[in-house]
């Protein structure tokens, strides 16, 4: 059962990965199809966006186990 923490993580990690990806298409959409916002402008934004989530998602990792760590949960693989 030490894998279940682990798939749950992953598939989470999916899961807003592909929910983000369709709201920066959409929003992308919306500008070319409005024809007003910079394409260059809207990708910056897109990959900042994916560079603050996966740093949010990799501190909220590092929180869990920490905090797991202080209540005497052991969360290591081996």
């Amino acid at each position: 059962m030490e894998w279940v923490p682990t798939v749950f993580i992953a598939f989470k990690l999916v899961v807003l990965a592909i929910g983000m990806f369709y709201a920066v298409k959409w929003h992308y959409d919306q500008g070319k199809k409005k024809g007003t916002e910079n394409q260059r402008a809207v990708l910056l934004m897109g990959g900042k966006l994916l560079a603050l989530f996966v740093v949010l998602a990799a501190v909220l990792l590092w929180v869990t186990f920490d905090v797991a760590t202080l209540l005497g949960i052991d969360l290591r693989m081996s």
